[in-house]
């Protein structure tokens, strides 16, 4: 039987993280000017561009790791693949929490929480 749950929270975390990836390749310039600002004053003023390198890397793989787990899904009844994306879908989602939080942006640390719930369900039910 196909587990639906695990899947749909995989597609959720699928569908966040490659597109925002995307949208940091798309625009890339936009972005780094926009955190320039955004962490100005911060620990990361001086590496805005290595962070955001960093956390596309981890959204990147993040995606394809929860993509793929879904394949897997699909075809065996258990993920492995699927709970290490959750994982590292939790892990990009704490490095996001503390940028927030070192900015200062606490309702851009908010909205992490509300992604942060449905990948920690991810890794229980695949766990």
């Amino acid at each position: 039987m196909i587990q639906i749950t695990p899947i749909l929270l995989l597609l959720l975390l699928t569908i966040t993280f490659l597109q925002s990836g995307y949208d940091k390749i798309k625009d890339w310039k936009g972005n780094v000017s926009w955190l320039k600002g955004h962490f100005s004053g911060t620990i990361f003023a001086n590496s805005v561009p290595l962070a955001l390198f960093i956390i596309l890397i981890l959204e990147i793989f993040s995606g394809v790791l929860c993509i793929s787990g879904i394949i897997e899904l699909f075809t065996n009844t258990t993920s492995e693949i699927g709970y290490y994306g959750a994982i590292l879908s939790c892990i990009t989602l704490l490095f996001l929490l503390f940028g927030q939080r070192i900015a200062k942006d606490y309702d851009g640390a908010r909205t992490i929480v509300i992604y942060f719930i449905p990948a920690i369900m991810a890794v229980y039910l695949l766990g």
